[in-house]
């Protein structure tokens, strides 16, 4: 009964607390989601080069009108623990103007402007000679929290997408499309967790922004003239999580809790009931 009290003991206490690492991870793990809010209106036009590029919050729809020809950009942001998912489309005009045997491509580059390759998924395709629309895809790695200054991970900062026809005729240069451009990631978590941190998220411009809009200030009453956009400095609506947690910390944890209860109850099945009656009290 009393190897029975123990176990029973041990196992809530066990579950509590098991319980308890798995709600804080949980809150943890959605403090760092990076969804957009229902208040925040998605662009409605693209960029032309990284510095004009239009920011985008993951989950938005960015659609824009466009030519055949031209690069259209966007960037959003992209922090430690996330997968993220580019989703394009491209519309093209009527069978009378559509353009012949064109092709179309994204590609997304990280906040140094490395082009970043695609885990799966299609970067790039030619039109059907029917077809009304192109849809394209790029899943990329797992943004990592640090990474060596000579490897090409992807790290926390901001992304930028560049949907552009990678080949087309003379004929085809100029023809009015529309696209579509979507967000999403997958929360990878502990998986692909370091321990290492970067010491700023890679956005461009983001310590500068103030001293841009500064200098936009004195331009405008020296010369009567702006100083130009400021590069993308977007973050997740609820900050940069910096790496810090993961919910490696959660099953450590549990591995812990787990290994002390299996040395309790190893402890309570073999450690017999003292002294056996018939061996003498002075042995």
């Amino acid at each position: 009964m009393r190897t029975t009290k123990l176990l029973a003991t041990a196992g809530l206490l066990g579950a509590s607390a098991l319980t308890a690492l798995l709600g804080a991870g949980t809150a943890f793990a959605g403090s760092g989601d990076s969804g957009s809010s229902g208040d925040d209106k998605a662009p409605t036009e693209a960029g032309t080069s990284f510095r004009t590029a239009q920011e985008v919050k993951q989950g938005q729809q960015a659609t824009a009108g466009a030519s055949t020809g031209d690069y259209l950009y966007w960037s959003f942001p992209a922090d430690a623990g996330q997968r993220p998912t580019v989703k394009a489309t491209v519309k093209l005009p009527d069978s009378a103007a559509r353009p012949s045997g064109a092709t179309w491509r994204i590609d997304v580059y990280d906040g140094l402007r490395r082009r970043q390759s695609c885990m799966y998924g299609t970067q790039s395709r030619a039109t059907a000679p029917d077809a009304t629309s192109v849809g394209l895809s790029c899943t990329l790695r797992t943004v990592r929290a640090w990474s060596e200054q000579w490897a090409n991970d992807p790290l926390p900062g901001t992304y930028y997408v560049r949907l552009t026809a990678a080949t087309l005729t003379p004929s085809d240069q100029g023809l009015p499309v529309s696209a579509e451009v979507e967000v999403t990631s997958k929360e990878v978590g502990g998986s692909s967790a370091v321990d290492g941190t970067l010491a700023a998220p890679l956005v461009p411009g983001s310590t500068t922004k103030e001293a841009a809009a500064a200098s936009a200030d004195a331009s405008d009453e020296e010369n009567g003239s702006s100083a130009g956009q400021a590069l993308a400095t977007g973050e997740p609506e609820d900050g940069w999580s910096s790496g810090w947690w993961s919910d490696r910390w959660v099953w450590t944890a549990a591995g812990g809790i787990l290994a002390a209860l299996a040395g309790i109850g190893g402890y309570a099945l073999t450690r017999g009931t003292g002294r056996p009656s018939r061996v003498p009290p002075g042995m």
